[in-house]
């Protein structure tokens, strides 16, 4: 995953080399690689490319009652449809066409061929059980689709809800949903889309914006009061599904950050992240209490511990080698998040091995590794370390929490990050 392949150099829109790419979805969660590996449409991060043919979709004809037309357009394989059950008596049916002009990309928990990004229930640490029961999935099997404009500037839209192998979108008489003003339906799905657009875009300077919810048409609206709830947020007219570089995409499970074109083509590569490693371990720098010298791993071992690693305490930042004194044993805490003391500073918290971002699309600036998320020690740049301690995500059905993009880990502490604080060598 660490090779410079294909996928994970950065091309402009406008590349001549290869199809035009509009831009990456990348799984928060992943360093680099979902925990079993990428496998196909199973994968930590996707490039939505244009198609050699157009295959998106836009509304047309809306059947207000069960008509022949209606039941036709539910039963042709052929012809995309939404159907709206208002009650056991009413279905409002609305027909899509072809748009000839737009690339449709779904994603879903499902594996059927719709499809095209394949998505999983996201666990701190990579973990697909909690206490050894396997985790009832949240994520819809046909969670939302991405409508991508086939010319400059390929804007890209977000839309609840996908097409079935069938080519429909059932929404059932439990669903929110409602008839606007100008006749068409629109509706929520059981635990929603919801989008977080940053201010500034995705850059050193950004801020979090406001979680919204997305509907069925791509209408935006202001988030229920819990995830499920059957009444609809206040609809917000002054924002759009269209995403933008930075935007993020909470499936109830799995959080999505989007990546335009443009955006990763400023962004630090994985070359230019293992440069920053190995001018990083050039600085050998030492533990203060054993003086032997720490050097962080190379990127294809980046969950493995290695001798050299470097640890730090979470309260200070102090970085050292491992040792296995200054704890105090507390036998309903796991080993690795005993607390300890420091030696440098007798300030207590986490001690644990320090571990490089390695998925490059997470970072706001190309800057050296400084900072490390609390309490997983992840480590990268202080600004994206700044931006991300800041953005409250999704967590349950209604609460909200700050993450190591990483790991996606729940942040700690006053800031939800440390700087780090490395001793240089004594010769």
């Amino acid at each position: 995953m660490f090779s410079l392949s294909q996928d994970n150099i950065p091309t402009s829109p406008t590349s001549n080399k290869g199809p035009v790419k509009y831009g990456e979805l990348i799984v928060l969660g992943c360093n680099g690689s979902l925990p079993n590996g990428d496998k196909g449409r199973r994968k930590s991060r996707f490039a939505l490319c244009r198609r050699n043919k157009a295959n998106g979709v836009k509304p047309s004809t809306v059947h207000s009652s069960c008509t022949p037309q209606a039941a036709k357009a539910i039963s042709n394989k052929e012809q995309h449809s939404i159907s709206y059950t208002l009650s056991r008596a009413q279905t409002v049916v609305v027909e899509y066409t072809h748009d000839c002009n737009t690339d449709m990309f779904q994603i879903g928990r499902s594996t059927e061929t719709p499809i095209d990004f394949v998505v999983t229930d996201m666990l701190p640490g990579g973990q697909d059980q909690v206490d050894g029961q396997a985790v009832q999935s949240t994520i819809s099997r046909f969670a939302c689709r991405i409508i991508c404009q086939r010319n400059p500037p390929y804007s890209a839209r977000i839309y609840a809800a996908g097409f079935d192998s069938s080519k429909n979108i059932f929404l059932g008489e439990k669903a929110a949903k409602w008839r606007m003003q100008d006749g068409q339906m629109d509706g929520l799905t059981t635990n929603g889309v919801l989008v977080m657009h940053p201010h500034h875009g995705f850059n050193q300077d950004s801020k979090p914006g406001l979680w919204r919810e997305i509907s069925v048409c791509g209408n935006v609206f202001t988030l229920r009061e819990t995830r499920s709830s059957q009444q609809r947020g206040r609809m917000v007219d002054c924002e759009s599904n269209k995403l933008m570089d930075g935007s993020l995409i909470d499936l109830c499970g799995t959080t999505l950050l989007w990546r335009t074109a443009e955006g990763l083509s400023h962004t630090p590569t994985v070359k230019h992240l293992e440069a920053l490693r190995q001018e990083l371990n050039a600085g050998r720098p030492q533990c203060p209490v054993g003086f032997n010298t720490l050097a962080f791993p190379s990127l294809s071992r980046k969950d493995v511990l290695d001798e050299k690693q470097p640890w730090a305490y979470m309260s200070c930042g102090h970085v050292h080698g491992y040792h296995s004194w200054g704890g105090r044993r507390n036998p309903e805490v796991e080993a690795e998040c005993q607390e300890r003391e420091c030696p440098m500073c007798r300030s207590r918290g986490p001690y644990v091995p320090l571990w490089l971002g390695c998925e490059a699309g997470f970072y706001v600036d190309a800057e050296p590794p400084t900072h490390a998320f609390v309490p997983c020690g992840h480590v990268c740049s202080e600004k994206t370390a700044a931006y991300w301690s800041q953005i409250p995500l999704p967590h349950g059905t209604h609460t909200f929490h700050a993450i190591c993009p990483f790991c996606i880990q729940l942040l700690s502490g006053e800031s939800g990050c440390v700087r780090l604080i490395f001793q240089s060598p004594l010769d």
